[in-house]
């Protein structure tokens, strides 16, 4: 299998298919929970992330700025992917 932009082979991980590579992922991110390693953000530090985040995002022109129906629509929509993602 070749990379389709640079044409070269393509090895490791990005030889796989996605599925595999993400079962992958998911087993060493359980390990390092386990071992309690992990980082876990606070509120404080998630909100401060996402601050920064935007502030890049905004600056380089990228951000998406929402109305207030938007938003609305994007909680929402969040909030049962959520709810089927953990019903799965």
């Amino acid at each position: 299998m070749a990379d389709q932009l640079s044409g070269r082979k393509l090895r490791g991980f990005a030889s796989m298919d996605p599925a595999k590579r993400r079962a992958i992922a998911s087993m060493g991110g359980k390990a390092v929970q386990a071992t309690g390693k992990a980082h876990r953000f606070n509120t404080e530090e998630a909100r401060e992330a996402g601050r920064k985040g935007g502030t890049v995002a905004a600056a380089r022109g990228t951000a998406h700025r929402f109305n207030s129906e938007e938003a609305r629509e994007a909680g929402r929509k969040g909030g049962k992917r959520r709810k089927t993602d953990s019903q799965v």
